[in-house]
């Protein structure tokens, strides 16, 4: 070959190779935006690099937030591409006189180039639904305006929460936090990746004042023509407004002097018909005030979503606990009549009976009803098991045995003794009083519902405590006996260990009854014991108890017992069946996932969450 063929050779190479890496350069960002948007170029423009840094990968964070939105991609298609995307970006900083070679000094060619590595294997928006699935508490979250504050910090301890269950499923991953931000902003985030209120929260990328005021100006002399607009039709609108808000206000004191007239009716009526039949006394609002002191702090023990529990001294000198019912709006004198009713049928030594009820209309303090209660001295057994401070004795394993056992046969009389059958609905440790003999009393009925005869199940309005709640009541409204079997199970399993139902001590949710399985599996039942109580009794009876509290928290309702079987089994006069298998924990990433979805549903169904009779 001669030297001109060779020449000609290497020049046609040499232009292969520049047109082949001109094509593949191109950046596929929009950056125009580096020198317009209101950031704070002053970290930049002085020698403190560390901040500028931080600063700038901030600001480049719109551009690839708004290349996730186009592409459905997190970051770049290759090294080429990142590196002339950087160009590109230091030729924008520098029309604001900042030196290129801060960017050199901030980034690498490859930082921003695609790599399964980042964060646990995500390259695309269909990656990151696959991997935490369509709904997230970003997506609930970060919608709307984070230039208010309040909305700003829900929107920053979602992405949280998102990047805990990412790093569950990749430990190793680099950059979970940067893709959630970036999601956040691209993809949620209804004002867009250039919003400075979005860019500023999600982002962190601090916003020039002195621009910001500017466009105040701008927009305060468009207002001030507006509002001489707005001022020239205010007054005929005041007397339309005064018009209006005088016929609301008149309906309105019309309502409630009929509803007053009702209510007035509906007492007389409760007091001649129902509250005989209930064998409750009848109680002068007097008497309670008497009672409590005028219902002071210094008497109140308990207090809840839906009322307020203060002991009280009778004329007699009787202890007892009145509970003022709060939710007047929303709870009804149908609705009380329904739960006295139910209280007043339940006649057992394991569960709180209903003395009496008083129900008052003033005219200065309006409806108030309450609920009058033996007074239980030594509190509930949450007290006993999860107090911190010194005040309370640590149950022994005796003590435990027969408050489990008081429960269950609480339970046993509610599902078997009436017809027809009550379901309890808010089984919980703060719902399990303890008398001065240490026995236990099922309490609050306020959520209870009867049974319709002949109907296996229905279909209610879920309403209890979260963690309590058996999955397919949670879940699907499905309600049956063996929904309070479940909370029974759980409160089996908290006072043989001394844990709650929920461990939320790392960043993940952790149920009891997965912890208890796992070590049930293994064959380490004994693990479940309170280290306080492991040498008090016989370890078969204790295992025994800790096993029946798993089977009747088995997510599976078919393979749940009765209660009457569960007590049985606890008395030892049946064996217990072999443990069935589970499905995934809950406390899996799956199930999680599928608990945000519901979490509205979640919020409703602990609307109406009591503690200790509300503690009574």
């Amino acid at each position: 070959m001669g030297m001109g063929s060779s020449f000609l050779f290497l020049s046609l190479l040499f232009l292969f190779f520049f047109s082949s890496n001109s094509f593949n350069s191109s950046c596929p960002m929009d950056l125009s935006y580096v020198p317009t948007f209101p950031w704070d170029k002053s970290q930049c423009l002085e020698p403190d690099r560390d901040h500028c840094c931080l600063t700038l990968l901030s600001l480049l964070g719109i551009g690839l937030a708004q290349h996730l939105k186009d592409t459905s991609t997190f970051q770049l298609p290759s090294e080429a591409a990142s590196s002339a995307c950087l160009s590109e970006f230091q030729t924008e900083l520098a029309t604001l006189s900042i030196p290129p070679s801060v960017v050199t000094q901030c980034f690498e060619s490859t930082q921003f180039v695609t790599n399964t590595s980042s964060c646990a294997g995500i390259v695309t928006i269909k990656d990151w639904i696959e991997k935490v699935g369509p709904m997230t508490p970003v997506d609930t979250s970060c919608k709307h305006d984070m230039a208010k504050l309040t909305l700003c910090g829900a929107c920053v301890d979602a992405g949280k929460d998102v990047l805990a269950q990412l790093t569950q499923i990749d430990p190793n991953s680099t950059k979970c936090w940067y893709f959630t931000v970036l999601y956040a902003l691209g993809v949620v985030n209804d004002f867009g990746p250039k919003s400075p209120g979005a860019a500023a929260c999600i982002l962190g990328l601090p916003l020039d004042i002195s621009a910001t005021k500017n466009n105040n100006q701008e927009n305060k002399l468009s207002r001030e023509s507006l509002l001489k607009l707005v001022f020239g039709f205010l007054g005929a609108l005041i007397g339309v407004i005064l018009a209006f808000a005088l016929i609301v206000l008149y309906r309105k004191w019309e309502r409630k002097n009929r509803g007053n007239a009702r209510h007035r009716e509906f007492v007389s009526n409760f007091r001649a018909s129902m509250l005989p039949q209930a064998g409750a006394k009848w109680f002068h609002l007097q008497e309670l005030e008497r009672a409590t002191n005028g219902f002071s702090q210094r008497n109140l023990i308990g207090q809840g979503a839906s009322g307020v529990v203060y002991k009280g001294t009778l004329a007699d000198g009787t202890l007892v606990a009145v509970k003022q019912i709060l939710d007047l709006d929303s709870k009804g004198d149908d609705e009380f009549s329904n739960e006295v009713e139910i209280i007043s049928k339940i006649r057992h030594r394991n569960l709180l009976s209903l003395r009496g009820c008083c129900l008052s209309s003033d005219v200065l303090k309006g409806r108030r009803r309450y609920l009058v209660y033996d007074f239980m001295s030594n509190g509930s057994l949450a007290d006993h098991l999860f107090s911190t401070g010194g005040g309370r004795k640590r149950l022994t394993w005796p003590q435990r045995k027969n408050i489990i056992l008081d429960v269950a046969r609480g339970l046993a009389y509610l599902h078997y003794g009436l017809n027809p059958a009550i379901y309890h609905r808010d089984i919980k440790a703060t719902n399990i009083l303890l008398d001065s003999e240490m026995k236990a009393k099922v309490a609050d009925f306020g959520l209870a519902v009867q049974n319709s005869e002949g109907q296996s199940h229905l279909t209610t309005r879920v309403a209890g405590t979260h963690g309590y709640l058996a999955p397919e009541y949670a879940l699907y409204g499905q309600l049956t006996e063996k929904s309070d079997v479940y909370s029974f199970g759980i409160v089996i399993l908290e006072t043989m260990s001394g844990r709650k139902v929920l461990d939320t001590s790392n960043s993940l949710y952790v149920l009891i009854t997965d912890w208890a399985w796992t070590l049930a599996k293994s064959g380490k039942v004994e693990g479940v014991f309170e280290e306080s109580i492991k040498d008090e009794g016989p370890k078969g009876v204790m295992e025994r108890f800790v096993l029946v509290g798993i089977l009747c928290a088995h997510v599976m309702v078919a393979l749940r017992p009765t209660i009457a079987d569960a007590l049985k089994m606890l008395e030892g006069d049946i064996d217990i069946p072999r443990l069935p298998d589970r499905p995934l924990p809950l406390s899996h990433e799956s199930f999680r996932s599928s608990l945000w979805l519901s979490k509205s549903a979640s919020t409703t169904s602990t609307s109406r969450t009591r503690s200790s009779l509300d503690a009574v």
